[in-house]
């Protein structure tokens, strides 16, 4: 044990690092990279793109009807009125259509070459090989032109793009079949704590559910998992587990990671590499621990659920980023009114559960009443959370704040 373990075994945590600071050791220390692989499109949902995508072909390839209605030459169209319509002759298919006719369109359809313009079905009427026009059409409308989606050579995408089904269905319209991207980040989520059961507890036991939680928080932000099985609080079987899942890109593991006598992961996890940070200025959850073995980041985060939760989304997460060679994207946020103050502590950055509702026209935020880092249902109802910075000495009761949706985010 090192003199600030046992510092901290005697007294706490007298010093805590600010969240920045925290992080952006880790990321410093985060050097692995995981490898790449070509994969089709079908396969490809919300995996990570690793090299830059620009269209090789224009979309659409053709001038195309943008309307269901017929091609004409815009000219022909001028003075059309419903009182005095302006009439053309409808085209035979195989042919060309010539000045003064009309070419039967629908929506998607080429446009032959000698047309510049669609009348809308809706504003013609065809009486055997003639048709009535009602309105004049100016030239190019109702037509989309070649490149009008996407034009040849444009960027699309740049490494790091995580892809979405809209952009599949952008790269399949460009007849791309497949797309190189970063594997998917390995992660071996160990929960200890030698009073952690799977059901059914005895007085002094608990069910273990940060491993569950951070196993499927690792599948949401894009990751591969391996959700081992509990670790008793044991130097031996603590290393073991460490050194097991050094062929992952990233261990975490769950409990163990304060300063009492059975919290011994980061003196297991200093043993074997580094402990970068061990006390965060975060609430809750200060006692967060992080560290590296053999080039793979080790995050220790804390037993309670709450905390957990916290702290999993604030150094796991962008560490899944960080492996992937990119930056991790902030969560999406809304604007809402407190309807009570939050109080926090100057010099940590506090993280506040809200639940949030409509009230009229405005979105309101009303704090929850559990504040306790172990009350796991304060997380699993609310909406969200208020994040109040370190220089703050919380917020007062009506302030209009931005609610951080760290649920809704990869």
């Amino acid at each position: 044990m090192s003199d600030t373990d046992a510092d901290r075994r005697r007294s706490g945590f007298k010093h805590r690092t600010p969240v920045d600071e925290a992080r952006e050791r880790l990321r410093e220390a985060t050097t692995r990279r995981v490898g790449t692989t070509e994969l089709p499109l079908t396969r490809a949902d919300e995996r990570v793109l690793a090299e830059s995508v620009s269209a090789k072909r224009n979309v659409p390839h053709y001038r195309r009807a943008a309307m269901d209605g017929y091609a004409v030459q815009a000219a022909d169209t001028f003075g059309a009125s419903e009182r005095s319509p302006e009439l053309l002759r409808v085209a035979d298919r195989d042919a060309e259509p010539a000045p003064g006719e009309a070419f039967r369109v629908h929506t998607g359809s080429e446009v032959p070459d000698s047309c510049n313009a669609v009348v809308m079905i809706e504003d013609v009427d065809e009486v055997r090989d003639e048709l009535e026009v009602y309105d004049a059409v100016a030239e190019g409308e109702n037509v989309a032109p070649i490149g009008e989606d996407v034009e040849r050579g444009q960027e699309l995408y740049e490494p790091g793009h995580r892809l979405r089904p809209s952009d599949l269905g952008l790269l399949k319209s460009l007849a791309v079949d497949e797309v190189e991207v970063y594997e998917a980040p390995t992660v071996g989520v160990i929960p200890t704590g030698e009073e952690l059961v799977q059901h059914d507890p005895d007085p002094g036991e608990i069910i273990e559910t940060n491993g569950l939680t951070v196993s499927r928080l690792v599948s949401r932000w894009g990751g591969r998992v391996e959700y081992r099985n509990v670790v008793t609080d044991d130097p031996e079987s603590l290393r073991a587990a460490i050194q097991r899942d050094l062929t992952k890109d990233i261990i975490v593991t769950t409990g163990g990671s304060s300063v009492g006598e059975r919290d011994l992961i980061p003196e297991v996890v200093d043993e074997l590499g580094e402990v970068l940070v061990h006390g965060v200025g975060l609430k809750p959850g200060h006692p967060v621990a992080l560290g590296v073995v053999e080039e793979t980041p080790v995050i220790m985060l804390p037993g309670y659920p709450v905390a957990c939760i916290v702290n999993a989304v604030q150094f796991l997460r962008p560490t899944m980023h960080w492996v992937q060679g990119r930056s991790p994207p902030s969560h999406p946020t809304q604007q809402a009114r407190l309807t009570r103050k939050i109080a926090s502590e100057p010099g940590t950055r506090t993280f506040a559960r809200v639940r949030t509702e409509q009230d009229g026209e405005e979105l309101v935020a009303e704090p929850t009443r559990a504040k306790g880092s172990g009350v796991l249902s304060s997380v699993a109802l609310a909406d969200g959370w208020v994040v109040v910075p370190e220089a703050r000495e919380g917020i007062p009761e009506g302030e209009t704040v931005p609610v951080e949706h760290w649920e809704w985010s990869a």
